[in-house]
């Protein structure tokens, strides 16, 4: 028989095949193409249109179940559909990665050797009889009863000290037999969970369970999504937590939590089994391919219900999925940044309704097309107005550098070094320390300084393969390209005008640290960023440290701000809140609100109370405004009649159409072509009023690792319409590489425009 088979290549088609017997679709087969051994799924009967010349066969089965579910592989049609990628390249992104692996059958196994009792020995004279004088024999046989019939032969020698011969012996006697059991790699198994939280819901905590247990037990009714906005440290956590224990252990369905990359620590692991025990599994990029598979494949035996991880768990195989959540929902890393470029939000909600599942997209800054959908009913909101057990919002007070900077130029007395933290933040710090309280201090811009520039000239140090200055990281002594990764010497002379006369411009957070620790030579830093959390765990152990105590100022990018429960931490200083908000991007205010305001919430969560000071040259920006109350309904009607001009989501439904390559010329050819093509494709199908091309034009950063980056902008009040148009370019328009080595991307619903 026939079957189409769906290859992780970036072909938008299947590929027919023949196979012997029929097997179920989502099933893996290895099979021939182009000189290679690929790995593909079947996605079911093939129909050709066409008498077809040759049909290879499919040269190997690899499945006994499906590894892609119906309802996995469902969702990832969807995908392929909306987001417009081959359908191979979904299913590769959703499943473990060592399921595409064409050099294994199987995946990785472990094992470990077992010693299991084969004979009972009731009386103590078979026993005599049995083992004689043989004691430490007869010593070893009881030991295995008294753990339960069955003992890890490595733990019997190692720390009960019985020897290779005993157990040998105990097997010849056949008394007892070795046997190699599957293990699971669970690298959050010896993390002690604690013991579970319990308090009594708020009355608004109350009112959001009441609203998602009903939707939960109406099984036949498929809910809206639900917006969960509640203010940082209002109880989000406990009403997920009980919105699982309604769905999980009284309806005995499953569940899938998704949490930001930066956030699924083994603190937030530790509290969710601590709730439900082993039935939660975790799935995360940081994991090994064993670890992630072995979770993979324990909940896909219903062994474990409840999938928690960072965005490709939106995929987890969970058997009668009941609810999923996805915290801070607001978050840019739930996009995929490589195709499939779905974002796991989205996914989210059209995985739900398919299942019948409840979905609950949770923030104290929801994402601006959230808002939008809750305001025209189409997601239903549920608010948390109040912190638990009634805390305040901590006051903020903001700092003008404008002001700071010019009382600096008066002053009688400079402090002779770049302004990098003002006075009354300066003092905010110290009577901390003399509290014995802790701080955290924010600046989402890592390295020492931004950028190196000569004095003479004006020269400054750009990579070779992308348009972007390099950054100077003092602790490694080296320049470094933050996109391709290229690293240099700094130097000691111009290159242009010989000069030595050098200036370390703009501040990181390795010169923010090096500054506090001399202000304050006695207080005890940890720095968190890519450079000091790349090792496994290291988050782990920073945030445990914190904890502890052990740690009096807690300085970091983005990371620190959301997920963070301190009650010690009572100040929060923001050393420059501009970073982000004058990127060429539309979402530039409400990320910089979104960050101000997830901080401000770190401080004040415990009976101490706290304050927020925010550096900032933008005093009267409206989303600094707008965090310095903490009023997000403000700042979202703002924001939105910001974007409805220039007609951006949640306005409009948006596509960033990129082609790049390697000589500039030709991508410029390629795009100008491409861009005239679709216009006259839109007017074809009298979609032209409809669909709105606005470009082409270079990327606001125009060259990464090697490649120049053009594009243009299709922008739509119709999402059917704007999906038909991108199938329409994927299928008739694409790119030829020639010696540009041209690449065309279609990125519907960006979430970034650099």
């Amino acid at each position: 028989m026939l079957v189409e088979v769906a290859l992780p290549i970036p072909l938008p088609r299947t590929f027919t095949y023949r196979i012997d017997s029929p097997v179920a679709d989502g099933t893996r087969v290895r099979v021939p193409f182009s000189g290679r051994k690929l790995v593909g799924w079947v996605v079911g009967a093939a129909v050709p249109a066409r008498e077809l010349k040759r049909v290879r066969d499919v040269e190997r089965v690899l499945d006994d179940v499906p590894s892609a579910p119906p309802d996995v592989l469902a969702l990832c049609r969807w995908i392929a559909d909306y987001y417009v990628t081959p359908l191979g390249v979904v299913l590769r992104s959703a499943l473990p990665a060592v399921l595409s692996d064409t050099g294994r059958t199987a995946p990785p196994v472990r094992t470990r050797r077992v010693l299991r009792i084969a004979r009972e020995l009731p009386t103590l004279t078979l026993r005599d009889e049995m083992f004689g004088r043989a004691h430490r024999q007869r010593e070893c046989y009881e030991v295995l009863e008294t753990m339960g019939g069955r003992a890890d032969a490595a733990h019997l020698t190692d720390a009960l000290g019985f020897s290779a011969a005993v157990i040998r012996a105990l097997v010849d006697k056949g008394v007892a037999r070795i046997v190699d059991e599957r293990t699971e790699r669970d690298p959050f198994a010896d993390i002690d969970p604690g013991e579970p939280a319990r308090h009594a819901p708020t009355p608004a905590q109350a009112a959001a369970l009441e609203a998602l247990f009903g939707a939960a037990r109406a099984r036949e009714e498929v809910a809206a999504p639900f917006l969960l906005y509640g203010v940082t440290g209002s109880g989000k956590t406990l009403v997920y937590i009980e919105l699982l224990r309604e769905v999980v252990e009284r309806q005995g369905r499953g569940a899938i939590v998704l949490v930001p990359e930066i956030a699924l620590t083994p603190q937030t692991v530790a509290r969710f089994r601590a709730e439900f025990g082993d039935v939660v599994a975790v799935l995360h990029s940081a994991l090994s391919d064993g670890e992630r598979f072995d979770a993979w494949l324990a909940l896909r035996e219903g062994r474990r219900r409840i999938a928690i991880g960072a965005r490709s768990a939106i995929f987890a195989p969970v058997r009668d999925l009941g609810a999923i959540i996805v915290d801070e929902e607001h978050e840019a890393s739930y996009k995929q940044s490589e195709a499939p470029r779905y974002h796991a939000r989205e996914v989210a909600v059209v995985r739900a309704a398919a299942a019948g599942a409840v979905c609950v997209l949770g923030s104290a800054t929801p994402a601006l097309e959230s808002w939008h959908n809750s305001q025209r009913g189409k997601y239903q909101l549920l608010r948390l107005r109040e912190r638990v057990e009634g805390r305040p919002l901590p006051p903020v007070r903001l700092i003008d550098l404008r002001a700071e900077r010019r009382a600096e130029e008066d002053s009688a007395q400079p402090r002779g070094r770049p302004l990098i933290i003002a006075d009354s933040l300066i003092e905010a710090l110290n009577e901390r320390l003399v509290k014995h309280e802790q701080s955290i201090l924010l600046l989402n811009r890592r390295g020492y300084a931004t950028f190196v520039q000569c004095r003479a000239c004006g020269h400054v140090w750009h990579c070779e393969q992308c348009n972007v200055s390099l950054t100077f990281h003092r602790g490694r002594k080296r320049l470094v390209c933050h996109y391709c990764l290229h690293e240099e010497a700094p130097p000691a002379l111009c290159t242009e005008c010989r000069s030595d006369d050098l200036a370390f411009r703009g501040i990181g957070t390795e010169q923010v640290e090096r500054e506090i620790g001399e202000l304050f030579p006695r207080a005890r830093v940890a720095r968190m960023d890519v450079d000091t959390t790349s090792a496994k765990w290291s988050h782990h152990e920073i945030l445990e440290r914190v904890r502890t105590g052990e740690v009096d100022i807690l300085l970091g990018t983005q990371m620190i701000a959301k997920g963070l429960d301190f009650p010690n931490v009572t100040l929060v200083g923001v050393v420059n809140a501009d970073v982000a908000m004058n990127l060429p991007d539309f979402r530039a205010s409400e990320r910089t609100f979104q960050l101000l305001t997830q901080v401000a919430g770190r401080a004040g969560r415990g009976p101490r109370g706290g304050e927020v000071l925010i550096q900032t040259a933008l005093p009267h920006h409206y989303a600094i405004q707008s965090a310095l109350s903490h009023d997000f309904d403000s700042f979202a009607a703002r924001e939105l009649d910001e974007r409805a001009g220039p007609g951006y989501p949640p306005h409009t439904r948006l596509v960033n159409i990129v082609i790049s390559g390697t000589d500039e010329r030709p991508v410029q050819d390629a795009i100008d072509q491409l861009a005239g093509d679709v216009l006259a494709l839109l007017a074809r199908h009298n979609a032209g009023d409809r669909v709105a091309l606005t470009g082409p034009a270079p990327c606001p950063i125009d060259r990464i690792r090697g490649r120049w980056r053009w594009h243009f902008l299709l922008r739509s009040r119709s999402a059917a319409t704007l999906g038909a148009t991108c199938r329409r370019i994927q299928l008739e328009h694409d790119v030829k590489p020639g010696r540009a080595e041209l690449r065309m991307i279609i990125d519907r619903d960006p979430v970034s425009l650099l």
